[in-house]
C-alpha cells in the first residue's frame, strides 16, 4: 500500500472514532430516551449505524496493522508491469489512457488509479511495453496495447 493510501486509512479510523461514532452513539441515546425501542425507527437505525461503524473500523484497523506503507518515489524500475507502475495505455480505438496499479483499498479509476485485483491491473502484470492484453468486459472484450511503464512519485 502506498503511504497515501495508508494515510487516507488512518485518517478514515480517527474520522470514524473521532467524530461519526459519538455523533451516532448520542442519536441512539436520545432515541432510546424517548421510550419503545422496538418500534423506535431513529433507535434501530443508529444500532445499525453503529454496527457498520464499528465493523468498518475493526477492518481498517486489521488493514492498517498488517501492512508495510510504501515510498513510491523509492519503487526501482523494471521492465515488468507489477504493483506501483505507472503504465500508459491505447486501447484499440487509438485513445490514450495512464493508470498507475495500487491496492483495492486506493482504487480510483476516475484519478488514474486502478487496483492490481482488478481485470484490466491482472491482465497488465507482468507484462513488458509493446505487449497487448486483453480484457474481458460486459460490453465486449477490450485491447491495450502498453506504450509506456515507469515507477516513482508523482501521478496519477
Amino acid at each position: 500500500m502506498t503511504r497515501e493510501g495508508f494515510d487516507r486509512l488512518v485518517a478514515e479510523i480517527d474520522r470514524l472514532w473521532h467524530e461519526e461514532r459519538p455523533m451516532v452513539t448520542a442519536e441512539v441515546s436520545a432515541a432510546a430516551e424517548m421510550g419503545d425501542r422496538s418500534e423506535n425507527a431513529a433507535y434501530i437505525y443508529g444500532k445499525k449505524r453503529l454496527r457498520a461503524i464499528d465493523s468498518r473500523l475493526r477492518y481498517l484497523r486489521r488493514k492498517v496493522d498488517n501492512v508495510q506503507p510504501v515510498d513510491l518515489a523509492g519503487l526501482p524500475p523494471s521492465d515488468r508491469v507489477k504493483w506501483g507502475a505507472i503504465v500508459d495505455l491505447e486501447d484499440e480505438d487509438g485513445a490514450a489512457r495512464t493508470y498507475r496499479l495500487v491496492d483495492k483499498e486506493e482504487s480510483e479509476p476516475g484519478a488514474g488509479r486502478i487496483s492490481v485485483q482488478s481485470p484490466l491491473g491482472l491482465a497488465l502484470l507482468g507484462k513488458e511495453v509493446g505487449d497487448v492484453v486483453t480484457v474481458k468486459r460486459p460490453l465486449g472484450d477490450i485491447e491495450y496495447e502498453i506504450v509506456d511503464l515507469r515507477f516513482g512519485g508523482g501521478s496519477p
